[in-house]
């Protein structure tokens, strides 16, 4: 990343506005931080709270003027579609019920959108925004931001060139713990915005972080998941919400899975891992060694390929930053997400094409395809495990 498409062809870095993300967000820290690292934004204008003056507080604590610390996201919209100087991107990183909300709103009023996962709570929102981007023409990026480790890159560029063959089995778990010992809240009181259904979806820990899980298998292979025989439930006695989900997974070219996520594993810390076997070899990677890929193809010594190193192909090339031997990590993969969305957004806005290795990025369909997952492993557990074929509406 020598240079900047965006400078390049837009003469200016994107105007970014944020909605969500402040006092006390980690993961608006981590969408601001991402949008810095490789200065293909300016931050212009923001919502950064329900509650109106704690939102301007905020964004001029942030650096935003305050004529562009917006009250509400509908004066933001309705303000900087009307500016010369205004945003060009909305990103988004509210509570789970608000996306379907500011993504329509966003689209329609003419920006391209970065907005955090799930894309919607339920089947029928998701396809409304995948109906609003294909309408506009716009860009939308979803922030699996995991897809964007360099050595993730690596495995889904090793796949399509063939090197494990036709895949066969694919596993797939993330694993944390810090629901093991966590006490919910008072079921009577007001509850934290994940504890509601209404607001964090049906299923905590399929939205939060199933729905990684099932993103990276499909990232990975270039499959989809056909049908799910699952249970989603808790496994800390009388807790409000679902901790834990396990699944037995078919895709499209026939292979099998197996896929296990869940937020009460006493003592883990971030476990997201996937091994992918085809009939030339497997690939194994795991986020907490992140720039370690193993590959142990068939007949042969296992590999471990790490980022600019030997073997390192092209999409996982244009996602390290620095020489082989430096760690990069969580911060580098959501800012690649980034910055392929800013290069997308810059080359439609110049009227050009992309370069095809910034279209790696997931999108409103991959969107649509975690939730109609979630639906599926939801009615599977209610059937007592059942077959349950996922929704092909994309097809």
């Amino acid at each position: 990343m020598d240079t900047n498409p965006v400078i390049e062809l837009l003469g200016r870095r994107l105007r970014l506005a944020v909605i969500g993300g402040g006092p006390g967000s980690f993961i608006g820290a981590m969408h601001r931080a991402a949008a810095r690292l490789d200065d293909r934004y300016e931050l212009v204008a923001g919502v950064l709270s329900s509650d109106p003056e704690r939102s301007r507080a905020a964004a001029i604590s942030i650096g935003i003027t305050p004529e562009r610390a917006y009250a509400d996201a509908d004066a933001l919209f309705a303000s900087e579609s009307q500016r010369q100087d205004g945003a060009d991107v909305v990103a988004i990183m509210t509570p789970n019920d608000s996306h379907h909300r500011y993504a329509l709103g966003a689209l329609r009023a003419g920006f391209d959108v970065i907005c955090d996962k799930p894309i919607t709570n339920t089947l029928a929102e998701a396809a409304d925004v995948v109906d609003a981007v294909a309408d506009t023409g716009l860009v939308f990026c979803l922030t699996h931001n995991y897809t964007g480790y360099p050595m993730v890159r690596q495995a889904r560029a090793m796949v399509a060139d063939g090197q494990l063959g036709e895949i066969q089995l694919v596993q797939v778990e993330y694993v944390q713990g810090g629901k093991a010992a966590e006490r919910d809240p008072d079921p009577d009181g007001e509850l934290p915005w994940r504890y509601d259904p209404v607001r964090g979806g049906p299923s905590l820990v399929m939205g939060d972080i199933g729905t990684h899980a099932h993103n990276l298998a499909r990232f990975v292979t270039g499959l989809e998941v056909s049908a799910v025989a699952a249970e989603v439930g808790h496994i800390v006695p009388n807790r409000l919400v679902d901790d834990y989900a396990g699944a037995l997974l078919r895709f499209d070219n026939g292979a099998r899975g197996s896929f296990w996520v869940t937020q009460a594993a006493a003592g883990v810390e971030n476990c997201l891992r996937l091994r992918v076997s085809g009939v030339r070899g497997t690939l194994e990677w795991m986020q907490e060694t992140p720039t370690q890929l193993v590959f142990r193809p068939v007949g042969a010594p296992a590999q471990i390929r790490t980022p600019n190193g030997p073997g390192t192909l092209p999409l996982a090339t244009r996602a390290s930053r620095i020489v082989k031997g430096h760690p990069e990590g969580f911060h580098e993969g959501f800012a690649n997400l980034y910055s392929d969305a800013a290069e997308a957004i810059a080359a439609r806005r110049a009227g050009v094409e992309a370069d095809p290795l910034a279209l790696h990025f997931p999108t409103a369909d991959d969107g649509y395809r975690g939730v109609a997952f979630v639906e599926a492993a939801i009615a599977s557990s209610s059937a007592g495990g059942a077959w349950t074929v996922l929704d092909p509406g994309l097809d």
